[in-house]
């Protein structure tokens, strides 16, 4: 009759069939939120871009505000609006300012906030 060896389990390696429904889940998890972070980015580019150029064409508060709902306009931005904005002089410069959040729903109570503090330059 013959034995069958069987590895030791000190030599066997690989994963179990647990760490790789676990690591698929940590995968999903990650894409998922990944998935719904990336417009949130794509918007704070884009009012940065509208402070930047609002602060550069305005050189008064309402001009200001007015150019920068025009942009939020063209770039669909609905975060903020030009009433939202902080507008300041320091020097012989215009300074905009825009400080908001954003959430993003997870799991029943919990929720990734994103806070985003801005200014042109």
């Amino acid at each position: 009759m013959k034995s069958h060896r069987t590895a030791s389990p000190s030599r066997q390696r690989g994963l179990s069939f647990i760490g790789v429904i676990l690591i698929g889940l940590l995968a999903v998890a990650a894409f998922a939120i990944g998935g719904q972070s990336i417009p949130v980015f794509l918007e704070a580019h884009a009012i940065q871009k509208a402070i930047t150029k609002a602060a550069r064409e305005g050189s008064t508060v309402p001009e200001i505000r007015g150019g920068f709902d025009r942009s939020a306009a063209i770039d669909d931005i609905s975060t903020i609006s030009g009433k939202d904005l902080d507008v300041g002089k320091r020097g012989d410069k215009v300074v905009v300012r825009a400080k908001y959040s954003r959430e993003i729903a997870l799991a029943g109570p919990a929720y990734l906030v994103f806070r985003f503090d801005m200014q042109s330059e």
